[in-house]
Parts: C-alpha cells; structure tokens; sequence
C-alpha cells in the first residue's frame, strides 16, 4: 500500500507521533540531535522533543553544556526520531534559534523540583569529580531556592525550524518508502527518494 503525501508535513509528523505514543515503551518523543564540532566533526545525542508546531521541533537545554554551545557556534542541526516499534524514521534537518524567554519561563515551571534544582546545579557537559560534588550543589540550590526555581539564565529551549523533512517506513525486501519535503518559501515541495 501506498501512502498518500500530505499537503504539509506536519499533518504527518503528528500522526506518526501520536502512534508512536501508544506503541513506545520508553520516551516515544526522544530524538537523536546531530551537532558540528567547531573543527566539523559529528556531534550526537538523544533528547527530549517538548514541544513542536509548524514553526519548528523545541527542546531544552543548558546554553553552556556542548549542544548548547555548538549550536550556539553552527545554528545547522539534524533530528531524528526512530520508532523501532513502528518500523518508522523521520529526519529533520533545519537551524535552530533560541526559544523566547516568555517561552522557556512557562515551560521550565512545569518541570518536577529535582529537574529544575539539577538545572542550577549541573554544569553541563564540564569534567565532574565525583557524584558528591553534583549531590552537593542540588543542596545548595535547595537551600537557596526554598520556594518557587526561577528558570536558570543559561538554560533555556532551542526551535530548530525545518527545511528538510524525511519520513521513512520500513517496507520487506528492504524496499523502504522515504517521502521527503523540501521547504520553499513558505510552502513545502514533496518528492520521493529511492530507498
């Protein structure tokens, strides 16, 4: 059976993640996040898809940690979501921004106490002696936030704003569909890849 394309992409980036939240076991929204190093090797990692529209794909960080700050150096990112469950891929490729203030503030106030309190107290991605040093500094941030955690000033949300999008489903035989959207303007150009 044939997909059928969407007008927009995100029609169907919504339903495939809508079934991936009712197939995953464990964090249906992680995605891989591709980083450059400043000498151009790939940087790789998983993270945490909080929110997403047609404006772009968010998640949060510490802006000093080593995603932060290669983003901050090469704005050009690639995201990936894998399904295993599925049998199901979606490839993004775009450049990220920082996320408005008003933004991060709402979103970091939903977070648990202990995530928030770990958002003073890690230094992100620096050489750490030994856990009782990190155990320490949630202390003391526990110490000095009694009450409400204001968001950190140096951790907040990049948007990475899509100019390529891939959705790959596994087919038998290796005979993989992959329907790409292209972003023009501001509309999207949808083709098909071999697999």
């Amino acid at each position: 059976m044939t997909l059928q394309p969407h007008a927009a992409p995100f029609v169907r980036f919504g339903e495939w993640l809508a079934a991936a939240e009712t197939s995953e076991i464990n964090d249906p929204n992680a995605m891989a996040l591709a980083t450059a190093t400043p000498d151009g090797a790939p940087s790789l990692r998983v993270v945490l898809l909080k929110a997403w529209d047609e404006r772009g794909f968010v998640f949060y960080t510490n802006l000093d940690s080593q995603k932060g700050s290669e983003i901050a150096a090469n704005a050009q990112v690639h995201l990936n979501f894998h399904w295993k469950s599925l049998q199901r891929q979606v490839r993004i490729g775009g450049h990220a921004a920082l996320v408005p203030d008003d933004e991060a503030d709402a979103y970091f106030a939903t977070r648990p106490r202990e995530s928030q309190l770990g958002a003073w107290a890690s230094l992100q991605s620096q050489p750490l002696p030994d856990r009782e040093t990190f155990a320490a500094r949630i202390a003391e941030m526990a110490a000095r936030f009694p009450g409400d955690v204001p968001r950190p000033p140096r951790w907040s949300g990049w948007r990475v704003t899509p100019q390529r999008i891939e959705f790959w489903l596994a087919r038998d035989g290796r005979w993989h569909e992959r329907e790409v959207f292209l972003r023009d303007d501001d509309s999207w150009q949808f083709g098909l890849v071999y697999p």
